[in-house]
């Protein structure tokens, strides 16, 4: 017997079979069945209509038949209906109406008769995506409200100048391209890329679905640098691929720095409507996360059902600070480009309910239980699991043109408590933060925690008491300690954690703390650092960085992070994180460009990478905001 051939139709497989078959009679008899079915309909549509004439014709005493419609016979009048006797002149309209619809039903049933199986499921599969595409209309989002675009300047180029420094930064462009187009050949569609493997990457960080994460969070890279034949690319993907109505339970920290922030910025920057209504799709679906007693979000949320839950390791089931705490920016422009205040109302109620909790010496407490309101354990970090708290303190001051002083006043005195509690030089000299847990200081520091030098130069001007020189000088000495850690590897990169103690000064002990995953954090404080400063240190230093990726992460199918930075002879993880193509390459190719693209002064960087424009909220009404500005 022949093997059927299963072939696509409307999402379902068919057999077709060859006309020798043993089953091809039982075939035959399913179309008969059928042409009789579709013959029924039709002859009962027929019949409705006829009668429906007669039933629904307006009841009063002018339009009612007279009684000798009862009693004509078809043979009086032989070329009419028995049901169209004895009618008045509005009758007589009604029924030349009636029979139209009759002959009209006919031909379209004769026609209909006359097409082949295929033709007929090809019409029945278009009727059905219409009625599905006219409920999306009716039950689709509401059109966005006009809103006047902030100013953007600087949204590309940003030459140089000289030949040395542009080659540098064509060199990392060139790097950007190899990333993309490894992950457009190998993992298209996919979160992310083993480049090594050749195929798709995802975490648990994005659920169990394939949402594209490093098309979003590649966009505004692919933009910066002048790549839009790789952007247009991922905008496609984006408008006929990014779908939300996923059972997918996802970090809604994650989604938002990287999803949002991402669309919301590649927005900004094109123009492109389509990046704007996803991210407003996108954001409705975290707005459940927010549904606790204390209004503390959920860290995970099932994108489809709206249920959310935290981290089973995360301090007897409590929210974590960096998470929760790094909402700010993307919710302000949600609130901004849609008149919906319900995103600047989530963050608000997060700020006051922390401003009225106690803080051990002054520290924010890395957990938070969002049922009791309560701290979890008494572990203060400003890298893993607190970092871009602190640094989405300043940048909500920051992105507000300076207005919103009740969140620099939060950032200042948190920095004063980490600068008495945390901070501290080791005995060879190196600045370094360390972690508070349990009431003592580890003198441990993680790459993660790089970021800070950045943060602090940013946030030097502004600073209480004249302390501007204070914290730009602070700044500088932590981009030198995590330049030392990344010298006394093998590989030039730095390794995951660091520890000052044993004679040991910003060097890895543990083996599980050697690996560098492509991490930006470093490379961010040298950009910061060399737009402040102007020190070519800074570019000299980002250039070591680059070299020893190209020479240690670069593989056939794209970049990939290592397992010990420590080992000549090097072993991959084989993962090409999202990331790297967000905020590692970004803030290289920012490192060697002028300062004219993406100025400070109008752009403020989310904690992906993702520029979103100063928002002048003197000219805006956001809903609550009056007292803070």
């Amino acid at each position: 017997m022949t093997t059927p051939a299963l072939l696509p139709l409307s999402g379902r497989r068919i057999p077709t079979l060859s006309p020798g078959a043993s089953s091809f009679p039982h075939h035959r008899a399913t179309l008969r069945l059928s042409e009789k079915f579709i013959l029924l309909l039709i002859l009962s549509a027929f019949i409705t209509l006829c009668f429906g004439a007669f039933f629904f014709l307006p009841d009063n005493s002018k339009h009612k038949l007279s009684g000798t419609f009862f009693s004509t016979t078809l043979a009086e009048v032989p070329n009419e209906p028995y049901c169209y006797q004895n009618v008045t002149e509005e009758e007589e309209s009604l029924r030349d109406k009636i029979r139209a619809d009759h002959e009209r039903a006919l031909q379209e049933a004769k026609e209909k008769l006359r097409k082949s199986k295929e033709e007929l499921k090809a019409e029945i599969q278009t009727e059905k995506t219409k009625v599905v595409e006219d409920l999306k209309k009716k039950d689709g989002p509401k059109p966005l409200p006009p809103v006047p675009m902030p100013k953007l300047v600087g949204v590309s180029d940003g030459d140089p100048g000289d030949s040395d420094t542009k080659e540098k930064r064509d060199k990392i462009r060139e790097m950007m391209k190899h990333a993309w187009d490894s992950y457009r050949q190998y993992g298209w569609g996919h979160n992310e890329l083993k480049p090594i493997a050749k195929k798709g990457h995802s975490t648990n960080i994005f659920g169990n679905s394939q949402m594209g994460a490093t098309i979003v969070d590649a966009l505004d890279t692919l933009y910066i640098m002048g790549l839009h034949d790789e952007f247009k690319d991922g905008q496609e993907w984006i408008e006929q691929n990014l779908d939300f109505s996923v059972n997918a339970e996802v970090s809604v920290f994650e989604v938002n720095i990287r999803f949002i922030g991402g669309l919301l910025a590649a927005y900004y920057l094109s123009g492109q409507e389509v990046f704007k209504v996803k991210a407003v799709q996108l954001a409705e679906k975290l707005l459940p996360a927010f549904n606790t007693p204390t209004g503390i979000p959920w860290a995970m949320v099932n994108l489809k059902s709206g249920v959310g839950r935290n981290w089973g390791w995360a301090s007897a089931g409590s929210s974590i600070l960096a998470e929760f705490g790094t909402l700010h920016m993307e919710f302000v422009h949600l609130t901004y480009l849609t008149g919906n205040p319900a995103y600047y109302q989530k963050v608000m109620h997060i700020r006051k309910l922390l401003a009225k909790m106690d803080r051990p010496n002054g520290l924010y407490p890395n957990y938070l239980n969002p049922r009791t309101g309560r701290w979890g354990q008494h572990h203060t970090s400003v890298g893993g699991l607190g970092d871009s708290f602190y640094e989405y303190l300043l940048k909500a001051w920051l992105m507000s043109d300076k207005t919103d002083t009740e969140a620099r006043k939060t950032y200042d005195d948190a920095i004063e408590a980490i600068e008495r509690h945390l901070i501290r030089k080791s005995n060879g000299g190196l600045t370094f933060i360390g972690e508070w847990k349990n009431g003592h200081l580890e003198r441990k520091m993680g790459h993660l925690t790089c970021f800070a030098g950045g943060m602090f130069a940013l946030g030097a001007d502004g600073s209480p008491d004249d302390k501007a020189g204070h914290y730009l000088q602070l700044g500088a000495e932590i981009a030198h300690t995590c330049h030392e850690s990344y010298d006394r590897t093998v590989l030039k990169l730095g390794p995951e954690a660091f520890k000052f103690d044993s004679g040991l000064e910003a060097v890895a002990v543990r083996q599980n703390e050697k690996y560098y995953i492509l991490r930006p954090e470093v490379i961010e404080t040298y950009w910061y650092m060399w737009r402040f400063t102007h020190d070519p240190k800074y570019r000299q230093w980002g250039w070591e960085a680059v070299q020893a990726i190209d020479k240690y992460c670069r593989v056939s199918g794209g970049f990939s992070g290592v397992k010990d930075v420590y080992s000549s002879n090097p072993t991959y993880d084989d993962v090409q994180q999202s990331f790297f193509l967000a905020e590692t390459l970004k803030y290289l190719y920012l490192l060697f460009s002028s300062d004219e693209l993406l100025p400070l002064e109008n752009w403020v960087f989310n904690t992906e990478a993702h520029p979103l424009p100063v928002l002048h909220l003197g000219n805006i009404t956001l809903p609550g905001s009056e007292t803070q500005r």
